[in-house]
């Protein structure tokens, strides 16, 4: 797979996770559907805090602010839920500058300290960005479902 085809599988799974939550009330964003209790709030907030701007904007770009203001997004200060969806986007674009920038062949920029993250490094670019594809593909998922469970809508059904 060619780089801009990963990364148009990327930009179509946040477009995904972006068109699940469009038009939810800040009830809808803010109730917990699932038995574990997270809601669609917190789960833009993982998808901004824990993913772009962890893996791309910190580890992939080596941005200092990415890196100190890194934090668990599963819980960060509550907000409303388009606080967290504009957050979201926000990352998103902060992310693209990153990734025009990036040469995917080359190691991360930085790698947060084993005491922090037991896993070894990633080998280049290419596996953070199909680490934050995959994370992002299995929550626009998640979100599908909660999403049905609230108003029936389903992104795509093959019979």
């Amino acid at each position: 797979m060619s780089d801009a085809q990963l990364l148009a599988h990327l930009a179509a799974e946040r477009a995904h996770v972006l068109r699940a939550v469009e038009g939810l009330t800040e009830t809808h964003l803010s109730t917990p559907l699932v038995p574990s209790g997270w809601t669609v709030t917190r789960l833009l907030n993982h998808l901004a805090y824990d993913d772009e701007m962890f893996w791309i904007s910190a580890v992939l770009g080596g941005n200092a602010a990415a890196i100190e203001a890194r934090h668990d997004g599963w819980h960060s200060t509550p907000m409303t839920g388009a606080d967290a969806v504009s957050i979201y986007q926000e990352q998103i674009t902060s992310s693209d500058r990153v990734l025009a920038e990036v040469d995917l062949d080359a190691p991360p920029r930085w790698w947060p300290p084993a005491a922090e993250f037991g896993y070894p490094p990633m080998a280049d670019g290419r596996e953070v960005v199909f680490r934050v594809l995959a994370e992002t593909s299995v929550h626009a998922g998640h979100l599908d479902i909660v999403r049905e469970l609230i108003d029936g809508h389903q992104n795509l059904v093959v019979n």
